[in-house]
């Protein structure tokens, strides 16, 4: 940390960067000999103070670099990314926030949850806060059961079954001929008997909708909802 210091107050009074870069150089240089004269004998053992010191250098001025001699310039890479790592480790470190609930209201968040599977976040907070517990709905929402799907209800499969008789598929497709041209083809069929109740060919896509057309009478015979079409 001395050559550190030493650095800075060289680097304050230097007029021009390419001193400055000299200067780094140079306490690079001195630094490596004070860590040398530490070591009796074996390899040169660096503190924290040293790796601090060479990493920080390294940041100002990278062309250090070049004038390492006890260390590899790929172990200062690492040491460097190595400093970064650890201080983003903590700027984005725990600072505390809303304190955990106890274990009996979870508890009884994942019961109701699990009791009234068509309740959401919302019914669930009012029911707690009626019952005298403080909590937050996004609290609520966390500890509730998932489920994977929707709720629970009547699937489309049951739907279909339930309102077969009442439900008609039709369709409305194109044929060219030979001739280059088209003809529309019109289809009815009843879902609860796979009936066919109308076909028909036409050379006028808008002659199915015309009041008192046979396909008319068909579509209001298919479905009895539809009584009013061939009126």
């Amino acid at each position: 940390m001395i050559g550190l210091l030493w650095f800075a107050l060289a680097l304050l009074v230097s007029p021009f960067r390419s001193t400055a870069r000299l200067e780094a150089e140079n306490a690079v240089l001195r630094q490596q000999l004070i860590v040398l004269g530490r070591t009796c004998r074996g390899r040169a053992r660096l503190t924290n103070s040293d790796r601090l010191f060479f990493v920080q250098l390294y940041r100002w001025f990278p062309s250090i670099i070049g004038v390492l001699q006890i260390i590899r310039p790929e172990t200062l890479i690492r040491w460097h990314r190595a400093g970064f790592r650890s201080y983003w480790r903590w700027r984005s470190r725990n600072r505390g926030g809303r304190p955990q609930i106890d274990a009996e209201l979870r508890a009884l968040i994942a019961q109701m949850s699990a009791d009234n599977p068509l309740w959401g976040a919302p019914r669930i907070h009012a029911e707690l806060l009626k019952l005298g517990f403080e909590v937050a709905q996004s609290t609520v929402s966390k500890y509730m059961v998932r489920r994977h799907g929707g709720p629970p209800g009547q699937s489309w499969w049951t739907f279909l079954r339930n309102h077969a008789p009442e439900i008609a598929a039709m369709d409305l497709f194109v044929v060219p001929t030979l001739a280059f041209n088209l003809l529309y083809g019109f289809i009815i069929v009843r879902l609860d008997r796979r009936e066919l109740v109308h076909i028909a060919v036409t050379n006028s896509p808008t002659a199915v909708t015309k009041g008192g057309n046979p396909a008319t009478r068909s579509i209001a015979s298919a479905t009895p909802t539809a009584r009013g079409l061939g009126g």
